[in-house]
């Protein structure tokens, strides 16, 4: 089986209330609290791809649907490969906002430095603990303002990387299908990092 990816935005107040080692399964168990059956499960809450508890007063998190996956992480991390293929072929003013707005989330500028192999900075469980799952992202709310605005720079440029991707990674295994698949998870990213950081809020995705 392969590596899922379930991604989830918070209030990192409420979030820094609950005890470092019940922080993951508060996440889970608030957007899907055990007692619902799955078939309201499946139907509560959607609202412009965020899942939101039932109950109004646990509303400081909501799960992302990303409707271009079937929850797996294998796009995301092909869609980070692709980058690292592409980006030394685009202009400079969109390869740094790329940079800026992937790394940490789908892709890392130095996979050495990653906050999420240490429960970034003892904000979760360390992935030392075999215990518990291990955090595949973590993105404070210092740094989403900074991932919506490259996102805003990003966005209608979109069209410049075509090339590029055709060039590198059009039929390549371990890549996007197509230019419009690798585009698509792009822009629900936006979406994410722009809700994110209107909110104020923070993001942190599981396995």
């Amino acid at each position: 089986m392969g590596l899922d990816l379930t991604l989830f935005m918070a209030d990192w107040q409420q979030l820094s209330a609950i005890p470092v080692e019940h922080r993951i399964k508060a996440l889970d168990d608030t957007t899907w609290p055990p007692e619902l059956d799955d078939e309201y499960q499946c139907r509560y809450g959607l609202t412009g791809g965020w899942l939101w508890p039932p109950d109004p007063g646990s509303a400081w998190c909501a799960e992302y649907d990303f409707s271009t996956t079937t929850g797996a992480y294998s796009p995301h991390a092909r869609v980070g490969d692709a980058w690292a293929d592409i980006r030394l072929l685009v202009d400079a003013s969109v390869r740094e906002a790329m940079d800026t707005f992937l790394d940490g989330l789908i892709w890392d500028a130095d996979p050495a430095d990653d906050p999420a192999l240490t429960g970034s900075e003892g904000f979760f469980p360390p992935a030392t603990d075999r215990g518990r799952p291990r955090v595949l992202l973590v993105c404070p709310p210092q740094a989403t303002p900074g991932k919506a605005y490259a996102w805003e720079r990003v966005e209608p440029r979109l069209e410049e990387l075509r090339g590029p991707f055709a060039a590198e990674c059009e039929g390549w295994a371990g890549r996007p299908d197509s230019f419009e698949d690798f585009t698509a998870l792009l822009r629900e990213w936006g979406d994410v990092a722009m809700e994110t950081a209107r909110r104020g809020w923070g993001l942190v995705g599981l396995p």
